[in-house]
């Protein structure tokens, strides 16, 4: 049985440069400040800002009584991702996957950021391709846009 690619996108304009939203990206301990969705916390484990570099983060719940099921253990997921692709201050692209054991979380999901000039300041927007199965859309999609509002009050924008 073949399963089917999805795709998830978000995007929100910041009132700040790319130049310093790309910095964002770059820096472990700015990374671990805005990344985490909102009811989640984040702990830099390793991180290597090149190309064919990248980082392993774990991401924790806040609360024990959170919605959505942790993908590495009931209150953490651990991503390993790599930059794939750093472009300053036009995007990054990244390929992250999740410590599982749970086959519904298996798979690379691909992660290309773009920065785009627009009035006011920089268009930020994000697309996901071959998410698992195992995230639920709307959880995700609330994730993504909470890590951009975060993005946003990190760069004062």
């Amino acid at each position: 049985m073949r399963t089917v690619s999805r795709t998830d996108r978000a995007s929100r304009l910041i009132k700040a440069p790319a130049s310093q939203i790309y910095r964002a990206f770059i820096d472990a301990e700015a990374l671990v400040c805005w990344l985490p969705p909102e009811g989640m916390t984040g702990e830099m484990l390793e991180f290597d800002a090149r190309p064919g570099g990248g980082y392993r983060m774990a991401l924790r719940y806040d609360e024990a009584g959170h919605d959505a099921p942790g993908k590495t253990s009931e209150h953490e997921d651990v991503v390993e991702v790599r930059f794939t692709a750093l472009n300053p201050g036009r995007g990054i692209v990244q390929s992250a996957v999740f410590d599982a054991e749970d086959p519904a979380f298996a798979g690379t999901m691909r992660m290309t950021w773009t920065l785009e000039p627009a009035e006011g300041g920089t268009r930020v927007a994000i697309a996901c391709e071959d998410v698992p199965q195992g995230i639920r859309k709307q959880d995700h999609l609330q994730g993504l846009k909470s890590s951009l509002a975060n993005l946003a009050s990190f760069v004062g924008g």
